[in-house]
């Protein structure tokens, strides 16, 4: 029987063999990817052990006697199991033949005793239906006669409590799970990390995720630091996310060959990991992994002398759509600690702070854990659990896989859970948006009409909504990919008062709130689709009638005259207000708000507007996107200033674009007729601005009028538009017509 297999050797038909992690590197080395060198000592080895050993019957019978639900008897069954295995000798044979591939390996590497990694490859692991994330042992560093041992120390680890209440609760047979052992190059990392070919968390295709942090990779697995979080659209390759973690510690290969962990000071532990080159390899890396094996993967990866190495690929287990939306709830206003949503859902109960395995016990059926970060050990104490929370992690660590996993709620990287959070607390935890509210939410009591919905077409051009009134996003939020324009004015109209009237009066708190009142009605019902807040661009003779009105201006026009961004700039306290409700909802975890800035004629009026953001701590294209109305004929003029200047987006407001290119007044009925937004010098310098834009990686819009007319919206898409935003009730013609016009730009290329 073949006790050694090369990596070369291999490919992903060969779990059986190689376990799922052997045969994922043998297939990607096959393949060309920058692969370590390495072999991995099979199965067959570890059945041959079982037998000449007299283990195996031994081993079945004590698990047979096992009860799984009694940690007590659980851990007894371990223990037993795994002294046996460390009391039996490796027989000479094998031993000599694992010695054997590891000198070859280190003749191919130029070194006498090449550091290898040593890591568990399970039949039943890495399979796109189960990870048994972290079930398994893995040793770094490993060099000469001790390989042999770390060997049968991985073998052990396949009945450790964990792993073997895991295989019970996926319903795997023991007997059929064999194990072989990956004995790999170690890569001395100087940065590491995982990488995963679409959203974790929100299932979204076309974003790749990225952690990293200094060191080697475990210190990110296991949940030891808080990585920095990249995301990359996949399409172009663009970072759209950054987030730059606190990495207090590293695990580096110290002068002996050991793993030692090594403490940052204040400065590095915030510096930033990666550069925008090497986010660049990485998702290019990514993609490349990604279309070789047909499905969306999670990445192991590392750098070592500016070099990138693949270390592991497997298949995503757990990958929520975009659709699945989290139940409706009556959700506690007081936000207790944020972190990053790992795993979508909500999930209420009493909190339980666990601060060490002995305390496992304290984990009632829909408590809500509280930890450091998890464990492997922490397994079973997960599965009775309403969420997680954990201080340290980032997305691709263990509580976070296992959670979504498991389908529990999750939010990592917090920092402060075990402190903040006293046991007994009630909490809801949101694990789509990382935040943790005091309190318990409840299900609204009315019943909700469940109709049938005829299935939409799928578009490239996204189909978004305008709103106006934040009441009704929940019933609208199933028909759009996304708030293309929320219209302010209404709320603030709604009000009765004028706005500065709150900030003279000394009210602006109140005013604050109102605002995100209703902006997080509508970021609630589309989480995590993206929602464009317009900041306020009400003309004076609208605001005149409001109370506290009376000192507005007396304009000739005011549709030119003082609105939009230049009456934020006169009255920044105005729009401060705006900007620190933005702010409220960004800390509440509401990351897909984005701000329009309205009417811009030049990129300082762009450029001060993000100054007066800054002013309260809202910083533009960190905290949210960033991006401008394109209305005057003088911005799509000079629309690459702008872009450089920094946009995210832009969105046409065709309605003021139309009547200021034709200088027509579109509610003056004696020149109504001459106003058309077909008119080829508006359609011109829409084209030119979204060619402009998709030079640049901006994404663009339109949130007029026009974005309803079929005529138009067929334009659009053969310009390039990102996407389209219609009235409510225009939503499904316009997503049918954008849906022909696709096929159509396809089918003619083809013919081409």
């Amino acid at each position: 029987m073949q006790t050694i297999a090369w990596f070369e050797e291999l490919s992903s038909e060969d779990v059986g063999v190689a376990g799922g992690k052997g045969a994922n590197l043998g297939e990607l080395a096959s393949a060309g990817m920058p692969v370590p060198p390495g072999f991995v000592v099979t199965v067959n080895a570890y059945y041959s052990f079982l037998e000449q050993t007299g283990l195996k019957d031994r081993i079945m019978e004590i698990l047979g006697n096992c009860n799984v639900d009694d940690n007590e008897e659980l851990n007894r069954a371990s223990k037993e199991i795994r002294e046996l295995i460390a009391n039996a000798a490796v027989p000479k044979e094998l031993a000599d033949e694992i010695m054997s591939g590891y000198r070859r390996l280190s003749e191919l590497c130029g070194e006498n005793e090449v550091p290898v990694a040593v890591r568990s490859s399970a039949t039943a692991e890495d399979l796109p239906d189960a990870s048994f994330a972290g079930q398994q042992e893995t040793f770094l560093n490993v060099r000469g006669s001790e390989l042999v041992e770390r060997v049968r120390s991985c073998w052990s680890s396949l009945f450790t409590p964990r792993a073997i209440f895991y295989r019970e609760s996926k319903g795997f047979q023991h007997e059929k799970v064999g194990i072989a052992v990956v004995v790999q190059k170690m890569v001395n990392a100087e940065k590491a990390g995982v990488m995963f070919t679409a959203h974790p968390s929100t299932g979204e295709r076309d974003k790749i995720v990225i952690e990293a942090a200094f060191g080697l990779g475990e210190s990110v697995v296991s949940g030891a630091v808080t990585p920095d979080h990249y995301e990359v659209e996949k399409s172009t390759g663009r970072v759209i996310k950054m987030e730059v973690g606190v990495k207090a510690t590293k695990l580096v290969r110290d002068e002996n060959g050991n793993t030692a962990e090594v403490r940052l000071d204040a400065e590095e532990a915030r510096r930033q990991v990666l550069s925008e080159e090497e986010i660049r390899q990485l998702a290019e890396l990514g993609r490349r992994v990604e279309e070789h094996f047909g499905s969306p993967q999670d990445i192991e990866w590392a750098f070592e002398d500016g070099r990138l190495y693949l270390l592991q690929s497997r298949a995503i287990t757990v990958l929520y759509g975009e659709e699945k939306e989290a139940e409706s709830q009556e959700e506690p206003s007081e936000v207790l600690v944020k972190g990053l949503g790992a795993s979508p859902g909500v999930g209420s109960g009493k909190v339980k702070v666990i601060l060490s395995l002995e305390e496992l016990d304290k984990i009632q059926q829909g408590d809500v854990l509280v930890t450091t970060m998890t464990n492997p050990d922490m397994v079973p104490a997960m599965k009775r659990a309403s969420a997680i929370v954990t201080d340290e992690g980032g997305m691709t660590c263990h509580a976070a896989i296992i959670s979504r996993e498991l389908g529990i709620p999750c939010v990592v990287g917090t920092g402060n859970a075990t402190e903040v959070l006293r046991d007994n607390m009630e909490v809801t935890v949101d694990g789509a948006r990382g935040v943790v509210y005091r309190g318990a939410a409840k299900k609204k009591e009315e019943q909700v009409q469940v109709t049938q919905v005829a299935s939409k077409p799928v578009t490239a051009t996204e189909i978004k909504v305008n709103i106006s009134i934040p009441e009704i996003a929940e019933k609208v939020a199933p028909l759009a990919d996304g708030v293309g324009l929320l219209r302010v004015e209404h709320m603030i109209l709604g009000i009765g008062e004028h706005p500065m009237k709150f900030i003279r009066e000394g009210r602006e708190e109140e005013l604050v709130e109102k605002i995100a009142e209703g902006v997080r009605k509508v970021a609630q019902a589309f989480y995590p689709k993206p929602v464009w807040y317009r900041t306020l661009d009400a003309p004076t003779d609208e605001f005149r009638s409001l109370e506290g009105g009376e000192e507005e201006p007396h304009e000739h026009n005011p549709m030119l005259g003082w609105r939009g961004v230049r009456r934020a700039i006169d009255e920044p306290e105005l729009m401060q207000a705006e900007f620190r409700a933005i702010k409220r909802l960004v800390e509440e975890g509401y990351t897909n708000i984005g701000v329009m800035i309205p009417l811009v004629q030049h990129p300082e009026e762009l450029r001060k507007a993000k100054e007066i953001a800054r002013e309260v701590g809202l910083e533009p294209h960190r905290d949210v996107k960033f991006g401008i109305m394109v209305e005057i004929p003088a911005a799509a003029l000079v629309i690459e200033e702008f872009i450089r200047e920094g946009i995210d987006f832009i969105s046409f407001g065709t309605n003021d674009l139309t009547q200021y290119t034709l200088a027509v007044d579109r509610n003056n009925e004696r020149v109504a007729r001459l106003y058309s937004e077909k008119h080829p010098a508006v359609l011109k310098l829409i084209e030119m601005v979204i060619r402009a834009c998709r030079k640049h990686g901006v994404e663009t819009s339109i949130c007029g009028q026009a974005g309803s007319d079929p005529e138009i919206a067929r334009r659009l898409v053969e310009f390039g538009i990102t996407s389209i935003s219609a009235n409510p009730d225009a939503v499904d013609r316009i997503r049918e017509i954008v849906a022909r016009t696709e096929l159509r730009l396809l089918l003619d290329s083809v013919r081409k």
